[in-house]
């Protein structure tokens, strides 16, 4: 398994979604970037190591209506599962290790904030576009959030791989179209800083 499932299920136990450095309130820019793609409101949306994320509630109000949340802890999801049990949008819930899904149908988008960089293996990374090219629609939009160049190295005590445009690209390989990129600042809830790297791809023809 590319990381732990006890590690991260060791997490959730010991802390509440908000005290973990990854907490947003409300996660802004993934938002502004699933806006920029103009998905239909029904497109299948899969949001990659989603967990305890606020992100399926944003995307539940804004009237999405398809999301698929998948992450590796049970813990986890099952925040997630209690907020939104009276949203009215359907979700599927798949607790799984990304490099070994098997996805049930294809999405139109991609959504990972922070998985991919802790695949520190080549193997693992190579696992992961697999999985990605399996699920992706053609046309379909994926974006991929990392720690930048600069930012930090590890993350709840976990070494991590950093990423710029060109070394995601050469990563990804062929196949992914980068339609936009750029960096964001996050605020951790004890307040430090780190840099983010975002990029958004668009899944073209000879993936296909």
């Amino acid at each position: 398994m590319s990381v732990s499932k006890e590690h991260w299920e060791k997490v959730y136990q010991s802390k509440s979604p908000d005290e973990v450095s990854w907490y947003q309130q409300s996660p802004v820019l993934s938002l502004q970037l699933i806006e920029n793609t103009h998905l239909a409101f029904n497109a299948p949306i899969i949001d990659v190591g989603g967990g305890a994320s606020t992100l399926v509630d944003e995307l539940c109000d804004a009237g999405y209506s398809n999301i698929g949340v998948l992450d590796v802890s049970a813990n986890a999801l099952a925040h997630a599962k209690h907020r939104c049990a009276s949203k009215m949008c359907t979700v599927e819930w798949y607790e799984k290790d990304i490099t070994c899904f098997k996805p049930p149908h294809r999405f139109a988008l991609w959504h990972d904030r922070a998985v991919f960089h802790f695949l520190t293996s080549r193997s693992d990374r190579e696992s992961y576009i697999e999985v990605l090219k399996q699920s992706i629609e053609p046309g379909g939009h994926i974006i991929i959030m990392t720690f930048a160049i600069d930012g930090p190295k590890k993350c709840s005590g976990l070494d991590i791989v950093q990423y710029d445009a060109d070394k995601l690209k050469s990563e990804l390989g062929p196949g992914f179209g980068l339609i936009e990129s750029g960096f964001d600042v996050h605020l951790t809830p004890a307040g430090n800083q780190q840099k983010f790297a975002y990029f958004r791809f668009l899944a073209q023809s000879e993936l296909f």
